[in-house]
């Protein structure tokens, strides 16, 4: 049996997909964090079958509109005290900067290193993204590195 103890104030990122948590744990930059955090993989839920799940013993900034375009379906916890005293559910964001290069290896982006790849909704309801220099297709949620 695994025993994380709990946090006294923090953050907690659960329902990450199963095998994405790593990518956010480093996005995040808790690998090099002078804080404690654990990242658990592959835990059992009723909801997905599994997920990963991150807990961190501080209070960081997060941008929550690229964690959304990660995984949508993530929610954080914020603790105060050992209680969850507010749940922030992720939406997608309708424009995404920066996050990922475009894969078109003829997109502005792959030779002019000053322009940031940027990507708009195009689909909510597929969570489908468009580049907006050159059109290629991206879909939120999945490696799209």
């Amino acid at each position: 049996m695994l025993n994380v103890n709990t946090i006294k104030n923090g953050l907690v990122i659960d329902h990450i997909r199963a095998g994405s948590g790593w990518e956010i744990y480093q996005w995040l930059g808790l690998d090099k964090a002078p804080f404690t955090s654990c990242l658990i993989q592959n835990v059992s839920s009723e909801k997905s079958g599994k997920k990963d799940i991150i807990k961190i013993d501080n209070i960081i900034n997060i941008d929550y509109s690229v964690l959304g375009f990660i995984d949508p379906s993530i929610c954080v916890n914020v603790i105060e005290n050992e209680k969850i005293v507010r749940k922030i559910n992720m939406e997608l964001p309708s424009r995404v900067q920066g996050v990922f290069k475009c894969k078109n290896p003829r997109c502005i982006t792959q030779t002019e290193h000053y322009v940031k790849p940027t990507f708009l909704l195009t689909d909510k309801s597929k969570g489908v993204y468009r580049c907006e220099y050159c059109d290629t297709l991206y879909l939120a949620g999945s490696e799209n590195k």
